[in-house]
């Protein structure tokens, strides 16, 4: 790599630049329902071919070295989820779209791993099990990709979706290290069991620790506070990871409990929160997680498009497989659907693309005996992209669709209230009043 005169200040530059687009980007993704995600690919795609333009080479070699991707989107995802659990309220109300959206996630991600592994097995791999480690990433929907854009989709949809991602989110990370993590020792009794105790273990700590985070939240009275809950639970995640544990529940039961703490601190535990104390702390931790999932998803997709090697798209075999892959996955989430939530197929059908836990998982595979050179990262790169511009597409004809029926309805209501003022004018369109 060429070493650059002031390259500190020049990455200053570079770093608030990257932000300040990704401002705008969000503006835009507003008004146009184009994911600002897909615009910050391009951003880092435009980087890299500057960069290279002007002579200053092994960028991709320096952010594969350092990790760098990996760690960016660790702490990412922790605040994705952290977010997307703080917009979330739990009650009576809300049941029927907590248990819909957490069966349609686990079942879309059951049946289109099984799917994608299938059909990687008959064209890639000898091997179904390694087959279906690759397959789990491809099949995990993006949270952060889903949750900052689906802003303009009525509320029960955005409601849904946000559910379901963060739950296919979790679950997929646990469904793909359960599978790596067999090292096909013990019967199918006892990897039940072992998974089992984990689950188990995992919420009941997750809840302890939650109820914990939250009574001392509240009970600090310093000035520096915020960060210093977000260091904590990045400390327990990363903890909870090396004792093979999903960390990310805890994550989201935090977020939850913080946000619902009237449901969770009722009757003797009611006086253990003080909420003239809680309520201010809650939105200004609300704002502080926001902006920092900001910023960090706004790194991490301009650095991953820095990664990316356009040439691999115009392979015809990645083309083709690709293309089979995101049809399954389209096929597998139109039936899901249809079971469980048939009144709001349209566009919710097309609205689960892949990114940041696809691209985490798929780095988590390289370091285990799972790898194999025969899978080419051009797929990876395809679906990506081709789900995201799917999503792009749907989310549009969306926002068309319910601007032609706002501006429907705002005719009605002016039709209506010209028949109301002829009545109360005591004539309906006689023009005869006005010779009088």
């Amino acid at each position: 790599m060429t070493l650059i005169p002031h390259l500190d200040y020049y990455l200053i530059i570079a770093m608030a630049v990257m932000i300040i687009l990704s401002y705008f980007f969000n503006i835009l993704a507003k008004k146009t329902n184009i994911p600002s995600v897909l615009m910050l690919l391009v951003l880092g795609i435009l980087v890299k071919y500057g960069l290279d333009l002007y002579g200053i080479t092994g960028i991709q070699e320096k952010i594969s070295e350092y990790k760098i991707l990996p760690i960016i989107g660790t702490i990412g995802l922790i605040l994705i989820v952290l977010e997307a659990a703080l917009d979330l309220k739990l009650s009576k109300e809300k049941w029927p779209v907590i248990w819909r959206s957490f069966i349609i996630a686990l079942l879309s991600l059951l049946i289109t791993s099984f799917a994608v592994a299938y059909i990687l097995h008959v064209l890639m791999f000898p091997d179904f099990l390694t087959a279906l480690v690759y397959a789990i990433p491809l099949s995990i929907m993006s949270s952060a990709i889903i949750i900052p854009s689906v802003g303009g989709l009525k509320e029960d949809n955005k409601e849904f979706m946000i559910y379901e991602s963060t739950f296919s989110d979790i679950l997929g990370i646990m469904f793909f290290f359960f599978v790596v993590g067999d090292e096909g020792t013990g019967s199918a009794k006892d990897v039940f069991f072992t998974v089992g105790t984990n689950i188990f273990i995992t919420i009941v700590a997750s809840l302890l620790i939650s109820y914990l985070l939250v009574w001392v939240f509240q009970k600090i009275t310093t000035h520096i506070k915020l960060f210093l809950v977000i260091a904590i639970l990045m400390l327990l995640y990363a903890i909870g990871k090396l004792l093979h544990f999903s960390s990310l529940v805890l994550i989201l039961v935090f977020g939850l409990m913080l946000n619902n703490h009237e449901l969770f601190f009722r009757k003797g535990l009611k006086k253990l929160i003080n909420k003239d104390n809680l309520i201010p702390l809650l939105r200004d931790f609300h704002i502080l997680t926001l902006e920092s999932a900001f910023v960090i998803r706004t790194f991490f997709f301009v650095i991953f498009g820095m990664t990316i090697a356009l040439s691999s798209l115009m392979n015809l075999q990645v083309m083709m497989v690709s293309a089979i892959i995101v049809a399954s996955m389209i096929i597998v989430r139109l039936l899901v659907l249809k079971l469980f939530k048939p009144e709001s197929i349209i566009p919710l059908l097309y609205l689960s693309p892949r990114g940041l836990i696809t691209i985490l998982l798929f780095f988590a595979i390289l370091p285990t005996k799972y790898a194999n050179e025969n899978f080419d990262t051009g797929i990876l790169l395809f679906t990506i992209i081709a789900t995201s511009l799917i999503m792009t597409y749907a989310l549009i004809s969306d926002g068309r669709k319910e601007a032609r029926m706002r501006a429907h309805d705002d005719d009605d209501e002016i039709l209506n209230l010209d028949d109301d003022l002829a009545e109360y004018s005591g004539f309906e369109g006689d023009d005869s009043v006005y010779n009088d």
